[in-house]
């Protein structure tokens, strides 16, 4: 089943795309920076959102992987 049909699999991919966007921000801000608009401005948003909400992100992370766990 693809992720876009299964709820708990799309959530894991919003996660690990707000993850990964705040590390490569972290990482070489200046390609992020230098694209805030348009498709590639989604992962500047979403950078932002794993900066801002760092502590939320990660109990989100901790929570679907025990949740991945138990299945």
């Amino acid at each position: 089943m693809s992720a876009l049909f299964n709820f708990q699999s799309l959530l894991l991919v919003i996660l690990l795309i707000i993850c990964t966007a705040t590390y490569a921000h972290q990482v070489v801000p200046a390609i992020m920076n230098r694209n805030k608009t348009g498709v590639l401005g989604m992962f500047w948003k979403a950078a932002r959102i794993g900066e801002r909400l760092s502590p939320y992100v990660s109990i989100c992370c901790v929570l679907m992987a025990f949740s991945l766990f138990t299945q």
